[in-house]
């Protein structure tokens, strides 16, 4: 697999019709462009390399952050033999075969640093297989994922591995990746500053993207600085990194639900559009939005879930793009809503509290006496009709009789729930009235 900053196999061809990003990788570490907060003597790899101590490694970042390269110099700063191989292209004979050379490799007095690509691609059994060999110091294992390691990879080869998180690379990453690339094309960009920006928001994070993106601007025959608006004619814009089934699924659900938490409504509607760019279904919008007026808000604004069940009637009858201006002002409704989850909690309270108790039956006088015998028994005695009590409120027990009661709903002093607090400590102070 190629990568942004690999070493290339020969330096033979001419450098005309070697790519760009194959003529700018890096020949140290310290050229690395947006690792440094690994890369620094501060850093994990840093103080690895300082004392001597490499171990293996999980580099664990998105695509044309430099995982290739930085295994590669890992190696060459180490005096090891760099092996690289996919986990996409490579079975149990070619791993056996990596696995042989390396022990023939060893009784030579060199280690090897095999570097694995897309190694949660590999199965669980598979994974296995590199266990002794990391053991008894036949390979030094770096993998390279753009998954998180946690749901990936074996919890046996996670402890024998440390992971390093490389970042995606900042729009300032980006200008000097630019810059030197414009060096060794030996001119500028043909590119209006706000289109030199639109460039780099392309790239999207990626090195690779970037320079691709480049060559390509350096390739036109124009004669003068292009505008945003002539590049985005002429460029298509790379799509934003999201699987609608990974962890980047979650990460933006939870950065939107957690933006209407926190009353933000700018924010709430920038993941909302970003999960929409990203190709994701509507519909599951649709019904998390709705979840989030429950667990959120609640009570304290009985209206929001009426909103949200609105939009989705009105996102299933006009579709797409229509109907998503429903859910995108449902979003920025529940945002500005007062916040309760206090039947939230109240819930989860009662459902543990019926774990605990789920032998206990109701008290006799709120069962139903369908028979003689069970009239006889005591059921439905002493049943007081609230109907006709003062105030519409009897103030008998409705809990299990060996239960002590408890109280689940605390309402809040927010929204509705204001009102709703009112009415439990009114109906709080009749029942103990009516109990003393």
């Amino acid at each position: 697999m190629s990568d942004l900053f690999d070493q290339p196999a020969s330096r033979a061809a001419p450098s005309a019709l070697r790519p760009l990003a194959d003529r700018l990788r890096p020949a140290a570490l310290d050229a690395v462009i947006g690792q440094d907060k690994v890369l620094s003597p501060d850093g994990p790899l840093g103080a690895m390399l300082a004392s001597g101590s490499l171990s293996s490694l999980i580099l664990w970042g998105p695509p044309g952050v430099g995982k290739t390269t930085i295994a590669r110099l890992l190696a060459d700063a180490t005096d090891l033999a760099f092996v690289q191989i996919s986990a996409i292209f490579t079975g149990v004979p070619e791993l056996r075969k990596v696995f042989e050379a390396a022990k023939l490799r060893r009784t030579q007095g060199r280690g090897t640093l095999l570097f694995v690509d897309e190694i949660h691609r590999f199965n669980k059994a598979q994974q296995d297989g590199f266990l002794p060999h990391m053991e008894d110091g036949t390979i030094l294992l770096v993998g390279a994922t753009t998954e998180n390691p946690s749901f990936e990879l074996n919890a046996a080869l996670l402890s024998r591995a440390q992971v390093i998180v490389l970042e995606r690379l900042s729009l300032a990453d980006l200008e000097r990746l630019s810059q030197r690339a414009e060096q060794e094309l030996g001119r500028a960009l043909p590119l209006a500053p706000a289109a030199r920006e639109a460039l780099l928001e392309m790239a999207d994070g990626d090195g690779r993207a970037l320079l691709n993106l480049i060559e390509q601007v350096a390739a036109w025959k124009i004669d003068k600085p292009l505008g945003t608006e002539a590049l985005a004619q002429r460029l298509m814009r790379r799509a934003a990194k999201y699987d609608k089934s990974g962890e980047e699924h979650y990460n933006l659900i939870s950065a939107l639900h957690k933006s209407v938490r926190g009353s933000d409504p700018d924010a709430a509607l920038y993941w909302f559009a970003r999960m929409l760019e990203g190709g994701e279904d509507p519909r599951f919008l649709a019904r998390r939005i709705t979840r989030m007026s429950v667990e959120d808000i609640g009570l304290a604004d009985p209206q929001a879930q009426t909103v949200c069940l609105h939009a989705w009637e009105t996102y299933e009858r006009l579709g797409s793009p229509e109907g998503e201006l429903a859910l995108a002002q449902a979003v920025t409704y529940l945002a500005l809503a007062p916040k309760s989850n206090a039947g939230y909690v109240a819930y989860k309270a009662a459902r543990a509290a019926a774990r605990a108790t789920g032998s206990e039956p109701p008290p006799k006088h709120i069962r139903n006496a369908p028979t003689k015998l069970m009239k006889e028994q005591g059921y439905g005695s002493g049943y007081a009709y609230d109907h006709d009590a003062e105030d519409g409120f009897s103030g008998q027990n409705y809990f299990p009789e060996t239960m002590k009661r408890p109280v689940f709903y605390y309402p809040v002093e927010r929204g509705y729930e204001r009102e709703l607090k009112k009415r439990v400590e009114w109906f709080a102070k009749l029942r103990d009235k009516r109990g003393a």
